[in-house]
């Protein structure tokens, strides 16, 4: 048995700042892009009483290999990737760090909205090809336009607050929500559809959500309308976005996440005209890297902390 009580972070690395709350632990990296399995078997091997969930998830598997374990706690905001139920029955703390990359992901759905109004990656593969295409191009104007955010939480309203900065009317769907500024009208999602010439999502995944951008939804939608997904890939339909983006119901889709990340390969978003694509980094800043580092371990030591002294 380890002489002291062991950490698993289900990746290869963890900020400094972060590993420096953590010297009366033993932390054990499962490397950079672990599978269950392998997270079962590194939980059984050191017996961690607490997991920094980076890539991979924890599913009730991994937590009955970890008799010990005491928290769960996600490098991040979106706590999808973890068995919250099966957590609840064993009594295990899931903790997320909220907020700590709102600002990052936020810029990145904006960075994702430009492109895809501006044609800023074709354009750019146009000029290297040696082409000028200003006779031909028009790009669109977002200023006077209607943004539709689903979720106005931390992240979507970072977003909202960018998106009336540059002049676009800002809708907003969600059932949270309290207290907005007055740029942001909350709206029911059937106006959400009908009005919006850009939809970013930025809300978490639960089973009530799944697929909530699909064939019939996007068929509500004015025809032209920008997708931008900077918050998890299970949102979305995939052929049924393919299928409106080939058909021009859907201008352009900016895309940062996927129902499968790793993304496939190949995969049938891959080569198609229409799509602005990012593995899932949104919230990958320096900055970000370090909060949520930070965030992650606090959190666990706040609830390793509380069950010591309760303990006594």
């Amino acid at each position: 048995m380890n002489a002291r009580p062991v950490i698993l972070v289900t990746g290869a690395d963890l900020a400094s700042q972060a590993l420096a709350l953590l010297g009366d632990y033993e932390v054990v990296f499962a490397g950079k892009t672990p599978q269950l399995a392998d997270v079962v078997a590194l939980a059984r091997q050191h017996k961690p009483v607490g997991i920094i969930v980076r890539y991979s998830g924890v599913n009730a598997e991994v937590m009955d290999a970890a008799p010990a374990l005491r928290v769960i706690s996600k490098h991040g905001s979106g706590t999808d990737t973890i068995d919250k139920a099966a957590a609840a029955e064993r009594g295990i703390a899931v903790m997320a760090a909220v907020g700590v990359n709102a600002a990052a992901v936020a810029e990145h759905a904006m960075a994702l909205l430009l492109a895809c109004a501006k044609s800023v990656v074709q354009l750019n593969q146009r000029m290297h090809d040696g082409h000028w295409d200003k006779a031909t191009h028009k790009s669109l104007e977002l200023g006077g336009r209607t943004v539709g955010l689903v979720g106005l939480g931390a992240i979507g309203l970072r977003f909202a607050k960018m998106a009336d900065a540059v002049g676009m009317h800002v809708i907003g769907f969600d059932p949270f929500a309290k207290n907005l500024p007055a740029y942001v009208t909350a709206v029911d999602l059937d106006t959400l559809w009908g009005e919006a010439d850009a939809i970013s999502l930025h809300c978490p995944l639960t089973p009530e959500n799944k697929g909530l951008i699909n064939a019939q939804t996007l068929g509500r939608c004015k025809r032209g309308v920008i997708v931008v997904n900077a918050a998890r890939g299970g949102l979305i339909d995939e052929p049924a976005l393919l299928t409106a983006v080939q058909s021009g119901q859907v201008g352009m889709a900016g895309l940062d996440s996927f129902c499968i990340e790793p993304m496939t390969v190949p995969h049938i978003f891959h080569h198609q005209p229409g799509f602005v694509l990012s593995p899932h980094i949104g919230g990958v800043t320096s900055d970000a890297y370090v909060n949520m580092g930070v965030a992650a371990t606090r959190n666990t030591l706040d609830v390793l902390n509380t069950r010591v002294s309760a303990n006594h």
